[in-house]
């Protein structure tokens, strides 16, 4: 065996865009303007286009989107937020920085949330759904906009995994009262830090949130609110904005590479994921009842995986002492079985090749 198979691998990407790059960073150099100017605010009105909403508020991260939109939305201590806990446990986090309280709605086999559950889960106390899109595809916000709207709740996509993902034509950051994005390097649209949007048509929650990630401060000097510092700065918005127009294309190739990946893993002894016309493949997720034997069989062939996510966010220690209130048998199988393998725009055809090969080598044991 020669060489390895990287899970990702940004360096292509970032070399074939690398003139636009240099000239953003040459930009911010040059207007010695590094904290929420020109750059941050061309690409708030980009990136807001692009999800067809009106409003976009660049933050510090992922993780403070969530937690400034549902301050945002008077979210706070005895508030219940439902969302899922097949998820990355900052979903969670973000809600309990709050003072509110997550509460845990199972998924489908696609890895969803599942709007029933989610209505099962909704008690006096709720205040906010919060479903994610996961892997790069949306979750049934038709049936969950019905649940929200039946209940009088605020809707509020989780949509760090989903730039640029589609439903009906209409694009993830559009499709619930406002959506919140990560920009991690690794996400299909990733600055080279961390960075996060909150997006919106609510012109009145977008100027909430404003006002919240810098300070809750209407002027230099007068503060109105209890605002904290979670501002995008302007070398991480001219890298987003020079690589924005580059993400449809690259999110076109990870669709091409998962449906060829897919046919090549017919008869394989896993379950590959299907991929629809919006998916954007943020991760390319197998399902496996030998799991962790496929995963050591794959690392001897040299080729990496990771698992998203082996502790479902209930089963995590620091969730403890939280009572789900609902059984989750799908959020528990899927943290047994789910393999996330490589998927990235270059991923090149005998990587693809490599990757299936020793998939259809592996040996599960008999039952």
């Amino acid at each position: 065996m020669s060489g390895t198979q990287p899970f990702l691998d940004l360096g292509p990407e970032l070399d074939a865009i690398r003139v636009e790059l240099d000239a953003a960073f040459a930009r911010v150099m040059a207007s010695r303007s590094f904290v929420l100017g020109d750059e941050v605010e061309a690409f708030e009105a980009e990136f807001a286009r692009y999800c067809g909403a009106a409003h976009a508020v660049g933050v510090a991260s992922g993780t403070d989107a969530l937690e400034l939109v549902l301050r945002a939305l008077g979210v706070g201590p005895g508030d219940e937020v439902v969302t899922a806990s097949h998820t990355f446990i900052a979903t969670a986090l973000a809600i309990s920085a709050t003072g509110a309280t997550p509460v845990f709605a199972d998924v489908g086999d696609d890895a969803l949330v599942v709007a029933d559950a989610v209505a099962a889960a909704i008690t006096d106390r709720t205040k906010v759904l919060l479903p994610v899109h996961l892997y790069g595809r949306c979750a049934d916000m038709g049936a969950l906009r019905a649940v929200a709207d039946r209940h009088g709740l605020a809707l509020i996509e989780d949509a760090a995994q989903a730039h640029g993902a589609e439903v009906g034509g209409h694009r993830a950051g559009s499709l619930g009262d406002a959506a919140c994005f990560s920009f991690y390097p690794a996400k299909n649209l990733g600055a080279l830090g961390d960075a996060g949007a909150v997006v919106t048509s609510d012109e009145a929650l977008a100027a909430r949130v404003r006002l919240l990630r810098d300070y809750g401060r209407i002027d230099r000097y007068t503060h109105v609110a209890a605002g904290r510092n979670s501002r995008l700065d302007e070398l991480q918005a001219a890298i987003l904005r020079a690589k924005l127009p580059h993400l449809d294309g690259w999110n076109e190739a990870r669709r091409a590479r998962a449906r060829t990946l897919g046919e090549l893993l017919i008869g394989a002894p896993v379950v590959a994921p299907a991929v629809g016309d919006g998916d954007v493949v943020h991760l390319y997720v197998v399902r496996s009842r030998e799991r962790r034997e496929l995963q050591a069989h794959l690392d001897r062939q040299g080729i990496s995986t990771l698992i998203h996510y082996p502790i479902p966010v209930h089963l995590q220690p620091v969730y403890g002492d939280l009572a789900v209130g609902h059984p989750l048998p799908m959020t528990e199988r899927l943290a047994d079985e789910v393999l996330s393998l490589p998927m990235y725009p270059s991923l090149a055809s005998d990587g693809m090749a490599r990757i299936a090969d020793a998939i259809h080598a592996f040996r599960p044991r008999a039952d």
